[in-house]
């Protein structure tokens, strides 16, 4: 797909791509209404032509915006662009790095880290308190903003504990448990497995 800088959805302006995955393309844009910067994930092509996959999409539009808490990222609306006919999620931009980014080559002390899995459980816990479980958990979907404080980002894979589903055959090999692959008697446990990989304690902790 690619969008270049300047590119137009709706009231949006495409500034730089920030990543891509099996779920989307995310993009750096300017709400040109509100005058803020956000993050746009676009869902692919083949994703917006499936009806199943679009349904996919809007719910996790639907789950990030019941969701409410410091470190959750924020969804702010999902809409679709008709003049390039792309359908797009609009999300909170956070600056600074991925947990990912944070580790690479740099062990963390207990006491630099612990207070980042504690943020993060705290909202694993609110979004399992809603019934929606993450599913995707890694430190690629951890931003920690420049105050310190972990955002959880990329509820592409979420769906509510009452759901379901299997999963996508598109969707990423991140430890998950047995649960989430199956789909049989989603729960919060499901998440336990991702937090752990989140972790990566034996290289993350010096």
């Amino acid at each position: 797909m690619g969008l270049e800088s300047g590119t137009k959805l709706a009231a949006f302006e495409i500034t730089a791509l920030l990543s891509k995955g099996g779920m989307g393309e995310v993009y750096l844009a300017r709400d040109t209404k509100l005058g803020r910067d956000v993050a746009i994930k676009v869902l692919p092509d083949s994703f917006a032509a499936d009806p199943e996959r679009l349904g996919r999409f809007e719910r996790e539009a639907q789950t990030l915006a019941s969701l409410n808490y410091p470190n959750i990222a924020t969804v702010y609306g999902f809409e679709h662009d008709a003049d390039h006919n792309l359908h797009f999620l609009i999300m909170e931009h956070i600056d600074g790095q991925t947990l990912s980014e944070r580790i690479n080559g740099k062990p963390l002390s207990i006491s630099q880290i612990l207070p980042l899995f504690i943020q993060i459980a705290h909202g694993l816990n609110t979004a399992h308190e809603a019934g929606i479980i993450h599913r995707d958990l890694k430190p690629d979907n951890v931003k920690i903003n420049p105050s310190g404080n972990a955002k959880i980002l990329d509820f592409g894979l979420a769906k509510s504990i009452a759901q379901s589903e299997p999963l996508d055959a598109n969707a990423p090999t991140t430890p998950m448990s047995p649960v989430a692959v199956t789909a049989k008697g989603t729960f919060e446990i499901t998440d336990v497995p991702g937090t752990g990989g989140i972790g990566e304690v034996y290289r993350a902790i010096r």
